[in-house]
């Protein structure tokens, strides 16, 4: 047993879906939550400046008692591929868990994908995919204002904004007949009803961000480094811009946005 903190970083809040599942599956561990609000979005730089926010992310969670880290974006975890920044404590992105959840699901075979420019370049899911299963058939497309829309707020079923980006983004996937959608990024949840909505009944999404928990649980089970607190955990987290503004967004993420202390830093 490990009474340390579960540490989860993102670019922005999107990792706040990985959060609420953390929350919901394990809810006697603590988390600290590193959300790099000041150099969001991660989606359009170039990999060698992903995988150093990644190396500075981590490092700053490494400052503090954590027992297992998770790259709650899909950016990280697609430019990270097989590479493994963490040696002495568990560690996982959210492609692979997301990959195989989708392979499991599909009927057809057909599977799309949506996610930032950056994540849709790597492949990555396409080769987590066809290495579980080689048969599947991938669709692809980028959706580079959703990360925007979901941190400004336009998340409201109805907001004509939003639906408009996805029924342009997910032409494409419809036409393939995909059966089962991986919500690529993590801040894609929070839009999971339009998503839905434009995609049609029968569809399966799958949120990263929730296959991420259920595999970080596996992980923590297998290696013994689970909490044996049995009173419930606190978050505690931190941003590199302003405290308010990640106050008022995270109630999007969070059914309990006030839960933990949030502070700002530098990284």
């Amino acid at each position: 047993m490990n009474n340390d903190a579960i540490g989860v970083f993102d670019s922005g809040l999107g990792g706040l879906t990985a959060v609420k599942e953390l929350n919901r599956i394990l809810p006697h561990e603590n988390i600290i939550y590193f959300g790099d609000t000041a150099r969001i979005p991660y989606g359009t730089r170039s990999r060698e400046t992903v995988l150093r926010y990644a190396q500075e992310d981590i490092a700053f969670l490494r400052r503090h008692p954590v027992k297992m880290i998770i790259a709650a974006c899909g950016t990280v975890s697609s430019m990270l591929g097989a590479q493994v920044p963490v040696e002495d404590m568990p560690f996982t992105g959210v492609v692979y868990p997301a990959a195989a959840a989708a392979c499991a699901a599909t009927r057809n075979g057909r599977i799309g994908i949506i996610g930032t420019p950056a994540t849709i370049r790597s492949g990555s899911y396409e080769h987590a995919m066809h290495t579980i299963d080689s048969h599947v058939g991938v669709t692809a497309m980028a959706c580079p204002l959703f990360v925007h829309l979901v941190e400004y707020g336009y998340t409201d079923r109805q907001d004509k904004i939003t639906r408009l980006a996805a029924e342009e983004y997910l032409e494409p996937i419809r036409n393939a007949g995909a059966d089962t959608l991986i919500l690529g990024c993590t801040h894609y949840p929070i839009i999971r009803d339009i998503i839905a909505d434009v995609m049609g009944e029968g569809v399966t999404l799958i949120s990263a961000g929730e296959e991420t928990a259920k595999y970080a649980k596996t992980c923590l089970e297998e290696q013994a480094l689970l909490s044996d607190r049995t009173e419930p955990g606190h978050n505690v987290y931190y941003v590199s811009d302003s405290v308010s503004q990640f106050r008022d967004n995270a109630r999007n993420f969070l059914e309990d946005a006030a839960r933990g202390q949030v502070f700002s830093t530098r990284i």
